[in-house]
Protein backbone atom coordinates (compact mmCIF):
# COMPACT_ATOMS: atom_id res chain seq x y z
CA UNK A 1 0.00 0.00 0.00
CA UNK A 2 1.31 3.38 -0.90
CA UNK A 3 0.74 5.88 1.87
CA UNK A 4 0.65 9.48 0.81
CA UNK A 5 -0.88 12.34 2.74
CA UNK A 6 -3.90 13.98 1.20
CA UNK A 7 -3.40 17.69 0.50
CA UNK A 8 -5.65 18.53 3.48
CA UNK A 9 -3.74 16.17 5.79
CA UNK A 10 -0.42 17.63 4.63
CA UNK A 11 -1.68 21.13 5.42
CA UNK A 12 -2.91 20.11 8.89
CA UNK A 13 0.29 18.17 9.51
CA UNK A 14 2.39 21.27 8.82
CA UNK A 15 0.16 23.47 11.01
CA UNK A 16 0.18 20.95 13.84
CA UNK A 17 3.95 20.51 13.64
CA UNK A 18 4.35 24.28 13.88
CA UNK A 19 2.03 24.35 16.93
CA UNK A 20 4.08 21.57 18.52
CA UNK A 21 7.41 23.28 17.78
CA UNK A 22 6.34 26.78 18.81
CA UNK A 23 3.89 26.14 21.66
CA UNK A 24 3.78 22.60 23.04
CA UNK A 25 7.42 21.49 23.19
CA UNK A 26 8.56 24.81 24.74
CA UNK A 27 5.81 24.43 27.39
CA UNK A 28 6.96 21.01 28.60
CA UNK A 29 9.23 22.36 31.36
CA UNK A 30 6.48 24.58 32.75
CA UNK A 31 4.01 21.70 32.49
CA UNK A 32 6.24 19.46 34.61
CA UNK A 33 6.75 22.23 37.18
CA UNK A 34 3.01 22.82 37.41
CA UNK A 35 2.32 19.07 37.56
CA UNK A 36 4.82 18.67 40.44
CA UNK A 37 3.21 21.57 42.31
CA UNK A 38 -0.24 20.02 41.90
CA UNK A 39 0.99 16.64 43.15
CA UNK A 40 2.67 18.32 46.14
CA UNK A 41 -0.62 20.12 46.88
CA UNK A 42 -2.49 16.80 46.92
CA UNK A 43 -4.17 17.45 43.56
CA UNK A 44 -2.49 14.90 41.27
CA UNK A 45 -5.42 14.71 38.86
CA UNK A 46 -5.81 18.45 38.28
CA UNK A 47 -4.78 19.95 34.96
CA UNK A 48 -1.69 22.18 34.86
CA UNK A 49 -2.70 25.70 33.86
CA UNK A 50 -0.39 25.73 30.83
CA UNK A 51 -2.58 23.09 29.17
CA UNK A 52 -5.61 25.41 29.36
CA UNK A 53 -3.54 28.09 27.61
CA UNK A 54 -2.49 25.62 24.92
CA UNK A 55 -6.08 24.48 24.46
CA UNK A 56 -7.17 28.06 23.78
CA UNK A 57 -4.31 28.46 21.28
CA UNK A 58 -5.15 25.20 19.50
CA UNK A 59 -8.85 26.02 19.31
CA UNK A 60 -8.08 29.48 17.90
CA UNK A 61 -5.84 27.90 15.26
CA UNK A 62 -8.47 25.34 14.18
CA UNK A 63 -6.45 22.44 15.61
CA UNK A 64 -9.36 21.04 17.62
CA UNK A 65 -11.27 17.73 17.56
CA UNK A 66 -9.33 16.58 14.51
CA UNK A 67 -10.03 12.92 15.31
CA UNK A 68 -13.76 13.07 14.51
CA UNK A 69 -14.22 12.65 10.77
CA UNK A 70 -17.79 13.85 10.44
CA UNK A 71 -19.90 16.91 10.68
CA UNK A 72 -18.79 18.57 13.93
CA UNK A 73 -16.15 20.63 12.18
CA UNK A 74 -17.06 20.79 8.51
CA UNK A 75 -13.88 22.73 7.84
CA UNK A 76 -11.36 20.03 8.56
CA UNK A 77 -12.97 17.04 6.81
CA UNK A 78 -10.09 14.73 7.70
CA UNK A 79 -10.33 10.98 7.25
CA UNK A 80 -9.24 8.51 9.90
CA UNK A 81 -6.12 7.83 7.82
CA UNK A 82 -5.41 11.57 7.65
CA UNK A 83 -5.78 11.83 11.41
CA UNK A 84 -3.34 8.96 12.03
CA UNK A 85 -0.48 11.18 10.87
CA UNK A 86 -1.60 13.95 13.21
CA UNK A 87 -1.82 11.55 16.14
CA UNK A 88 1.78 10.53 15.44
CA UNK A 89 2.84 14.18 15.67
CA UNK A 90 1.09 14.70 19.02
CA UNK A 91 2.80 11.56 20.30
CA UNK A 92 6.00 13.57 20.63
CA UNK A 93 4.44 15.26 23.67
CA UNK A 94 2.03 12.62 24.86
CA UNK A 95 1.27 14.25 28.24
CA UNK A 96 0.30 17.60 26.72
CA UNK A 97 -0.47 17.64 23.01
CA UNK A 98 -3.43 15.25 22.69
CA UNK A 99 -5.38 17.08 25.38
CA UNK A 100 -4.29 20.48 24.05
CA UNK A 101 -6.04 19.72 20.74
CA UNK A 102 -8.97 17.87 22.42
CA UNK A 103 -7.93 14.55 20.95
CA UNK A 104 -7.05 12.52 24.04
CA UNK A 105 -8.30 9.22 25.35
CA UNK A 106 -10.70 8.26 26.66
CA UNK A 107 -12.62 11.29 25.39
CA UNK A 108 -12.04 10.60 21.71
CA UNK A 109 -13.53 7.11 21.83
CA UNK A 110 -16.35 8.20 24.11
CA UNK A 111 -17.19 11.11 21.80
CA UNK A 112 -17.25 8.74 18.84
CA UNK A 113 -19.69 6.45 20.71
CA UNK A 114 -21.92 9.38 21.61
CA UNK A 115 -21.71 10.78 18.08
CA UNK A 116 -22.69 7.48 16.47
CA UNK A 117 -25.17 6.09 19.00
CA UNK A 118 -26.27 8.87 21.34
CA UNK A 119 -29.74 10.33 21.38
CA UNK A 120 -30.18 14.02 20.66
CA UNK A 121 -30.56 14.61 24.40
CA UNK A 122 -27.35 12.65 25.20
CA UNK A 123 -25.46 14.55 22.53
CA UNK A 124 -26.56 17.88 23.96
CA UNK A 125 -25.83 16.86 27.54
CA UNK A 126 -22.53 15.02 27.03
CA UNK A 127 -21.14 15.24 23.48
CA UNK A 128 -21.31 19.00 23.04
CA UNK A 129 -19.45 19.78 26.31
CA UNK A 130 -16.85 17.11 25.45
CA UNK A 131 -16.37 18.55 21.97
CA UNK A 132 -16.01 22.02 23.49
CA UNK A 133 -13.44 20.73 26.02
CA UNK A 134 -15.63 21.84 28.97
CA UNK A 135 -15.62 18.38 30.54
CA UNK A 136 -13.81 15.05 30.45
CA UNK A 137 -15.12 11.50 30.38
CA UNK A 138 -14.10 8.08 31.65
CA UNK A 139 -14.21 4.58 30.23
CA UNK A 140 -14.74 1.50 32.40
CA UNK A 141 -13.91 -1.79 30.73
CA UNK A 142 -11.23 -3.75 32.62
CA UNK A 143 -12.27 -6.09 35.42
CA UNK A 144 -10.18 -7.67 38.19
CA UNK A 145 -11.21 -11.32 37.68
CA UNK A 146 -10.79 -11.66 33.92
CA UNK A 147 -7.70 -11.40 31.78
CA UNK A 148 -6.73 -8.17 30.06
CA UNK A 149 -8.93 -5.46 28.66
CA UNK A 150 -10.36 -7.78 26.00
CA UNK A 151 -14.03 -6.83 25.73
CA UNK A 152 -14.94 -10.47 25.05
CA UNK A 153 -13.99 -11.28 28.68
CA UNK A 154 -16.31 -8.78 30.33
CA UNK A 155 -18.46 -10.27 33.09
CA UNK A 156 -20.31 -7.11 34.15
CA UNK A 157 -23.99 -7.35 33.27
CA UNK A 158 -26.24 -4.50 32.25
CA UNK A 159 -29.92 -5.41 32.43
CA UNK A 160 -32.87 -3.19 31.56
CA UNK A 161 -35.37 -2.93 34.40
CA UNK A 162 -38.40 -0.89 33.36
CA UNK A 163 -37.16 2.65 32.61
CA UNK A 164 -33.61 2.20 33.96
CA UNK A 165 -30.70 -0.24 33.85
CA UNK A 166 -29.12 -2.33 36.58
CA UNK A 167 -25.34 -2.71 36.35
CA UNK A 168 -23.80 -5.59 38.25
CA UNK A 169 -20.04 -6.04 38.18
CA UNK A 170 -16.66 -4.75 39.27
CA UNK A 171 -14.43 -2.43 37.23
CA UNK A 172 -10.93 -1.15 37.82
CA UNK A 173 -8.37 0.93 35.95
CA UNK A 174 -11.20 3.20 34.86
CA UNK A 175 -9.42 5.59 32.56
CA UNK A 176 -10.23 9.22 33.31
CA UNK A 177 -12.41 8.67 36.39
CA UNK A 178 -10.18 10.56 38.83
CA UNK A 179 -10.12 13.76 36.77
CA UNK A 180 -12.33 16.32 38.55
CA UNK A 181 -13.57 17.44 35.13
CA UNK A 182 -14.98 13.93 34.47
CA UNK A 183 -18.78 14.19 34.20
CA UNK A 184 -19.69 11.02 32.24
CA UNK A 185 -18.59 7.42 32.59
CA UNK A 186 -19.13 4.92 29.79
CA UNK A 187 -19.35 1.41 31.27
CA UNK A 188 -18.78 -1.70 29.18
CA UNK A 189 -20.96 -4.69 30.01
Amino acid sequence: MEFKLSPKAAEYSARLQQFMDQKVIPAEGLYHQQRAALVAAGKPHDLPAIVQTLKADAKAQGLWNLFLPHSHDPHHGLTVTDYATLAEITGWSVEIAPEAINCSAPDTGNMEVLDMFGTDEQKKMWLEPLLDGRMRSAFAMTEPDVASSDARNIQTSIVRDSDHYVINGVKWWTTGAMDERCKILIVMG
